[in-house]
C-alpha cells in the first residue's frame, strides 16, 4: 500500500485512462488470442537450517516489533503496470478449520474500524516483519490452507522491493501489543509474482511465504487457515483485514475495512474498496465469501497500494492465474 509511483497527477492518470480505453477498442476488434501459461513464480531461500531459524526469532523482540517501520512509508519505485490480469478456471479452497470462539457480527460497509467480533481470522491474519535496506519493517499477511499447512499469503512487496529479497522475514499470526500468541514462524522460502520480481507491476502485487515448522507443529495445524478464490471476477461485497501502522494507526490493533469493492478505472486491473488503513497493512488479506459468524472466508486480494488523490480507497490486485499459480507453487515447496 505505497505511495510512490501511484502518486501521479489526476492529469496523467486520465491520459493513461484514455490510453487503456484505446487499447480494449482496437483488442475488441480481433479475436482474443487465449493466455499464455504463467511463468513460474519468482522464489527465494530464506531461514532453512535451524541456527537461521533460532537467529531470526531471537532478532525480533517485542521492542523490534513494536518499533518496525510500516514498509508502506518507504521511498521506492513501483515499474509499469501491465494490461487486464490473465484469467483463468474458477477456482476456491475451502478453509481449514481452527479453534476459535463464534465471531460477533461488525458493520457492512465499514470504512476502517478495529475488528472485535473475534472468530478464525483473528488467529489466521498476522504481522509481517522483515528486514528491508538495513531497516527494519513490517507488512502483513494471513495462513491459507494448504498441502503443506505452512503458507503465508502477503503482498509481492512484501517480500522483495528494489530488486532485493527481504531477510530476517517472520510470521506473528494474532499479533497485538508486541505479544506473539502463536508464536514467530520464520520463512523458508519467500515466492513472488514473475511479474513483480521482474518490474514490480502493481496488477500482480502478491507474495506468499511458506515457514518452517516451529514446535515440531505446521502452521494451519495451529492456527487455521483461510480458504481462497481465484478468478471470480469483479464488484464483489469483500472484507479487508490488516495492520495499519501509520498515522492515525499505531500496528497494535487488528482493523478491517468492507464493502461492494469497484474495478479500478485508473492505472491498475485492481479491486478498489473505500477504506482509511495506512502503511503497514500491505499483505492484509481480502476475503469473498465471508463469514462473520465464523471469521471464515475465501481470500480473493491483498491490500496492496493507495493513490494519494483518493485516500479512502485501498486498492489490491485481481487474484487471476499467476496468482493461482503463484499459491500453488507455494503450496507444494
Amino acid at each position: 500500500m505505497r505511495r510512490s509511483r501511484t502518486t501521479r497527477t489526476a492529469l496523467g492518470a486520465l491520459l493513461s485512462v484514455g490510453a487503456l480505453v484505446a487499447t480494449a477498442l482496437q483488442a475488441g476488434a480481433a479475436t482474443a488470442a487465449p493466455p499464455p501459461s504463467p511463468a513460474p513464480a519468482a522464489t527465494h531461500p530464506a531461514a532453512q537450517s535451524a541456527a537461521e531459524q533460532q537467529r531470526t526469532r531471537d532478532f525480533w523482540t517485542p521492542e523490534r516489533m513494536r518499533s518496525a517501520t510500516p514498509l508502506d512509508l518507504l521511498e521506492a519505485e513501483r515499474g509499469e503496470v501491465s494490461g487486464a490480469v490473465p484469467r483463468g478456471e474458477k477456482q476456491t479452497v475451502a478453509p481449514t478449520a481452527a479453534p476459535s470462539e463464534t465471531a460477533t457480527p461488525m458493520a457492512f460497509p465499514q470504512g476502517g474500524g478495529p475488528w472485535t467480533g473475534g472468530g478464525d481470522v483473528v488467529a489466521t491474519a498476522g504481522r509481517v516483519f522483515f528486514t528491508y535496506q538495513g531497516r527494519t519493517a513490517s507488512c502483513s499477511g494471513n495462513a491459507v490452507t494448504s498441502a503443506n499447512k505452512s503458507t503465508v499469503m502477503t503482498a509481492g512487496h512484501c517480500v522483495k522491493l528494489e530488486g532485493s529479497w527481504h531477510t530476517d522475514w517472520v510470521f506473528v499470526p494474532g499479533y497485538h501489543d508486541g505479544q506473539a500468541p502463536y508464536g514467530e514462524w520464520t520463512a523458508a522460502e519467500t515466492l513472488a509474482t514473475p511479474q513483480w520480481s521482474a518490474s514490480e507491476d502493481m496488477n500482480y502485487d502478491v507474495g506468499a511465504a511458506v515457514v518452517n515448522p516451529l514446535g515440531g507443529q505446521l502452521l494451519t495445524d495451529v492456527v487455521g487457515g483461510q480458504g481462497l478464490a481465484f478468478n471470480t471476477g469483479y464488484n464483489r461485497d469483500m472484507y479487508a483485514f490488516g495492520f495499519p501502522a501509520a498515522d492515525p494507526y499505531d500496528g497494535e490493533k487488528f482493523i478491517y475495512c468492507s464493502g461492494t469493492t469497484i474495478r479500478d478505472f485508473l492505472l491498475s486491473d485492481d479491486h478498489g474498496m473505500n477504506c482509511d488503513m495506512t502503511g503497514g497493512s500491505s499483505g492484509g488479506p481480502w476475503f469473498t465469501q465471508f463469514d462473520e459468524g465464523s471469521g471464515t472466508g475465501l481470500q480473493s486480494s491483498v491490500n496492496s497500494f493507495k493513490y494519494t488523490f483518493l485516500p479512502n480507497y485501498m486498492f489490491g490486485p485481481y487474484f487471476g492465474a499467476d496468482a493461482q499459480n503463484l499459491y500453488n507453487e507455494a503450496q507444494s515447496s
